[in-house]
């Protein structure tokens, strides 16, 4: 079990570095390309590719954190990182998007002359590139990974880019059919626009993440029936649900159980139909027989 999380942890830490590498190359010939043809459309692609190295070197090194074994001071070693990672990348994404609706509301007035087919063809291969690093970064479909933020994160990014390139290389088509030049501000609004929809849903989920939130594709009150439907169990109390990790989900509850036998077995038993049912792969139970809640939940709503 270990040693296949390692595995995946370590092969997607390369993903993480072949794909910054694959961004950051396309971002330097962008930029070139960007000054030469004076074209807002490819420079404020080329710093939102630049950005989406940052986010990519970012999530590659909360990865690598991840791998890092518990200790008596971290506990639970080092795999928040990964919940962090994407709030970060989220953040510098509606930065961006900010600063590209500026600029480009700027340019509305005097919008300069852009060589069209060179913004195609620049466009073009940002195409090519983002869909290929997506490709790398793609949900595997395995069991645990599917919630992944840090991998969705990266994703996220590149679909992105791959759009924004899209529409740069409409926007170049209509320069050079049509001497449209101020397809090229237009561009960079719509891009500034897409980054803010397309970031914003995980801002707010990661940002729920690492404030300990329940992960939004799990309904508590389901988990709390599921534990009420078990065996000899009569009230359900002190449950809590959250993410360790991008890909971890904790578990705590205490389970009264009168009549109870065979508590180790009832337990593990239960654990196992926890992460086949729901992914909960951490979970923490306490068994009680009596049927009294002797301490508080400190506020929580307790499910009985």
């Amino acid at each position: 079990m270990g040693g296949s999380h390692a595995h995946h942890g370590h092969g997607t830490s390369r993903l993480f570095a072949l794909a910054a590498l694959l961004n950051l190359a396309y971002t330097v010939v962008e930029a070139v390309y960007g000054f030469r043809t004076d074209s807002l459309a490819l420079l404020s692609d080329a710093v939102h590719n630049l950005g989406d190295v940052a986010g990519l070197g970012l999530a590659w090194a909360a990865t690598k954190l991840a791998e890092r074994p518990p200790t008596t001071r971290h506990t639970y070693g080092w795999r928040r990182a990964t919940l962090l990672s994407p709030l970060v990348n989220a953040a510098v994404l509606v930065l961006f998007s900010g600063a590209l609706g500026w600029e480009a509301m700027r340019r509305f007035s005097a919008p300069p002359a852009v060589p069209g087919t060179v913004m195609m063809i620049v466009a073009a291969i940002g195409i090519a590139v983002n869909l290929a690093g997506a490709w790398l970064l793609r949900d595997d479909g395995g069991h645990g990974h599917a919630h992944d933020l840090n991998r969705r994160g990266a994703f996220l990014h590149l679909m992105a880019d791959a759009a924004v390139s899209l529409a740069a290389v409409l926007a170049g088509l209509g320069i050079r059919m049509l001497g449209w030049n101020w397809l090229d501000p237009l561009t960079a609004l719509l891009v500034s626009v897409v980054i803010l929809v397309g970031s914003w849903r995980l801002l707010r989920d990661s940002f729920d993440a690492s404030m300990d939130a329940v992960p939004r594709h799990l309904d508590q009150g389901e988990v709390v029936a599921f534990l009420q439907g078990q065996p000899g169990v009569v009230a359900v109390h002190h449950v809590h649900v959250w993410s360790i990790g991008s890909s971890e989900i904790a578990l705590t509850a205490h389970l009264v159980r009168p009549d109870g036998s065979d508590g180790d077995g009832f337990i593990a038993a239960l654990t196992q139909a926890l992460d086949s049912r729901f992914g909960i792969n951490h979970a923490t139970l306490q068994l009680e027989r009596e049927t009294q809640c002797h301490q508080p939940d400190h506020g929580h709503r307790h499910a009985h």
